[in-house]
């Protein structure tokens, strides 16, 4: 397992379509920010999809750290992450 944090800047064409990919995989926690624990299998998976639809102007960026342990999170203002308690 692995902790990732996916940043994405694509063209407004494909974006429904690489938020649909990455909510597969990881937690939306911010307009173009996803964030999660994955296997090493998943995240190649996550690679492939996303390495077929994004061009040239689009950017992918992948934050990956061994665990959760290994990385701290401040947020400043309001959460997205607030009030997200699904029954």
């Amino acid at each position: 397992m692995v902790y990732v944090i996916l940043v994405y800047d694509i063209d407004e064409n494909r974006v429904a379509k690489v938020l649909k990919i990455c909510r597969k995989y990881l937690t939306w926690v911010q307009r173009s920010v996803f964030e999660g624990e994955m296997t090493d299998g998943n995240l190649e998976l996550l690679q492939a999809e996303l390495g077929r639809l994004i061009k040239d102007e689009d950017s992918v960026l992948f934050y990956i750290t061994p665990t959760k342990k290994n990385f701290k999170k401040k947020t400043m203002g309001k959460s997205k992450e607030e009030g997200r308690n699904i029954l």
